[in-house]
């Protein structure tokens, strides 16, 4: 590769939006990839072959930059979804990441790539054995070491083990680990253990351009009048999977002990949650002994349209995760002019500023989480305030004119150390 010539970089992930739906991972990997085709950079994409494919489907990847190989991920019969759960993790998806590794080492050695880009354990087959170019590991947020999560379940603490294994194996093999987010150097450090520069931290994005072509102020307020939603109502939004992790029992609770209190009780509120899941039946339990069933609202499964549309009928997004990788869900949040309260987890430090843009409390204290959700809806001025401090902070931070760039920079500076080296 010539400084002049364009850039040849092979990406390696279990998913990719909207091939295999939509979540953190996919919508990274999605567009990481279209970011850089724009750049002028060629990209060769592998991934397994489609899951998900709705009636309005269109290849976002048709265009001349990008070239998908598609290699085939077997997993068991009885897993519902490839990669959700434990046991799929730590067999199928390392077998696949052999493979798909394999494969993008043989492009490499055919001189079709420059360096090869990995997602977690993707990377694995990539980094057994010398590599033909550099290697960049992504490990995302960790989740298999428990990372920032004060305990693992025991199940998950044994069966994630090949996970573990498989990723610390690619980091040692690595060039370079990307950490998502400064918040999550430290657990990059503790878990990984790289070399002196080899981490750097370079964060998850929102595409700003593709965002407001969703929904805007108009589509929030047609969705609260169809949810009958009042003009004065405040919309308190959660978004995420119904699962332990996630914490929207303890939101629950915490909702619970904020009713009471005046900032509540002077006018009326809705907690709707969207998303999906396996803990649906606990957080609806915890919310109607919480006595607040009839504020909450379930909205399930929505289209990308409805989701955005929910973030813009919002007064406050809150986010009471006990463990946490970047959250894409807040940025959207935040790219949508609002205001956060979220616990201290994963890489959300980086994102929600205490007093700029929201509050942050500790995981797990539906005590001083009530506290924060009190005090934010005691002055919609501040609130609103807040939001635009929200979309400036994405837009100098986190958006993907920012952070592709900043991709394309490490990866030269990557190939030219590996050059230095050699030479």
């Amino acid at each position: 590769m010539t400084p002049a010539s364009p850039l040849r970089v092979v990406v390696v992930a279990r998913a990719v939006m909207p091939l295999h739906g939509v979540g953190g991972l996919e919508r990274s990997v999605h567009d990481l990839v279209r970011h850089l085709a724009e750049r002028g950079v060629n990209v060769t994409l592998i991934v397994p072959p489609a899951s998900v494919r709705h009636q309005s489907w269109t290849d976002p990847f048709a265009r001349p930059q990008i070239t998908v190989r598609h290699v085939s991920y077997l997993t068991f019969p009885f897993a519902n979804r490839r990669g959700t759960t434990v046991l799929d993790r730590s067999t199928a998806y390392l077998l696949y990441g052999y493979r798909a590794g394999r494969l993008a080492q043989a492009l490499a050695r055919d001189s079709s790539a420059d360096i090869i880009h990995g997602f977690g354990a993707s990377l694995l087959g990539a980094a057994v054995g010398p590599s033909a170019v550099p290697l960049v590991l992504n490990p995302q947020g960790l989740e298999e070491f428990g990372a920032t999560a004060a305990t693992q379940p025991f199940v998950k603490r044994v069966g994630y083990a090949p996970l573990r294994w498989a990723v610390r194996r690619a980091a040692r093999a690595a060039d370079c680990i990307i950490a998502t987010d400064v918040a999550l150097e430290p657990t990059v450090a503790r878990h990984l253990r790289p070399r002196p520069g080899q981490v750097e931290t370079i964060p998850n994005g929102i595409d700003l351009v593709a965002l407001a072509s969703t929904a805007g102020p108009a589509d929030g307020a047609l969705l609260r009048q169809r949810s009958g939603i009042g003009v004065d109502e405040r919309v308190l939004l959660s978004v995420g999977r119904l699962e332990f992790n996630k914490g929207f029992d303890v939101l629950a609770r915490a909702l619970g002990r904020a009713a009471a209190s005046t900032s509540f009780a002077s006018r009326a509120w809705r907690w709707v949650v969207v998303g999906t899941g396996p803990y649906r039946a606990q957080i609806e339990r915890a919310a109607a002994e919480a006595g607040i069933a009839a504020h909450t609202t379930f909205a399930g499964r929505v289209s990308e349209t409805e989701l955005h549309a929910w973030y813009e009928a919002a007064s406050l997004f809150v986010h009471p995760t006990r463990y946490e990788g970047s959250s894409l869900v807040t940025l959207e949040a935040m790219a949508h002019r609002r205001p956060v309260v979220a616990t201290n987890a994963g890489g959300l430090p980086d994102k929600v500023r205490t007093g700029v843009n929201g509050w942050l409390v500790e995981p797990d204290d539906a005590e001083v989480l009530a506290a924060a959700l009190e005090g934010a809806l005691e002055d919609d001025d501040r609130l609103k305030a807040m939001g635009a401090a929200s979309r400036t902070l994405v837009e100098r931070e986190f958006s993907w004119s920012v952070i592709a760039d900043r991709h394309i920079a490490m990866y030269r500076r990557v190939i030219a150390a590996r050059t230095n080296i050699r030479g």
